[in-house]
Order: structure tokens, then sequence, then C-alpha cells
């Protein structure tokens, strides 16, 4: 499976994740002059910026351990862009992960929803 299949399915679990655990999806691979958001979302009254990490194995940890401090740094970055540029400086927001391990077979073996996964 190449990086853009293992991206389209990961993506396509968390969806699914996230809808079934009330969110609602307002923006997939949002693009800014300083990257993408993978998903914004809302749980209630809370945006979410969520990253999405897929692997298919465990060869180098389990993929919620790619969110390191240079990728929570980035996606503070990025939030904060879209907070001014929808003047929403006010809504209380979060950063949450969802972290999917895809079996041999292409389908979601574990899914993991990580709310409040750090703090920028």
């Amino acid at each position: 499976m190449n990086k853009v299949e293992l991206g389209k399915k990961g993506e396509a679990a968390a969806v699914k994740l996230l809808e079934q655990s009330g969110y609602r999806i307002l923006g997939r691979n949002v693009r800014t002059k300083f990257g993408e958001i993978d998903l914004v979302a809302k749980e209630g009254e809370t945006l979410c910026f969520v990253e999405i990490k897929a692997r298919t194995g465990l060869k180098f940890g389990w993929p919620e351990e790619a969110v390191n401090s240079k990728k929570r740094w980035q996606l503070g970055r990025l939030a904060s862009w879209y907070l001014q540029s929808r003047r929403l400086e006010s809504v209380p927001v979060r950063f949450d992960v969802v972290s999917i391990l895809l079996g041999p077979d292409g389908l979601p073996a574990r899914t993991r929803l990580i709310k409040s996964a750090f703090d920028v």
C-alpha cells in the first residue's frame, strides 16, 4: 500500500470514528500557506483540530507517537491561522489525534481517538 492509499484509508476511518463519536466534520485537508490541517471538526461547542496518523505496522511505534513537538508546534500555527482568518478567536479549541493501525487486509485493526492530545 502506498502513502496516498494509506492516507485515504486512514482519513476515511478517522471520519467514520469521529462521526460515530458525535463530531461534525467542518473541513478535510484544510490547506493554508503554512501547511495542511487533516480535519477540522466540532464536538458540541468545541472546535477540534484533528491530526490523523495511520500506519500498517509497529516498526516505528504506534501511529500517535509520530505527533512530536515539531508537529504540535506546526498544528498550533495552522490552528491560529484558521481561527484568525475566520474571526473565531473566542471559540473553545482542542487538539485531538486519531491513530489508526491498518491490518494486512487494509482495514482498520485498531482505531484510537485521543481527545485533548496536546496543548500548544
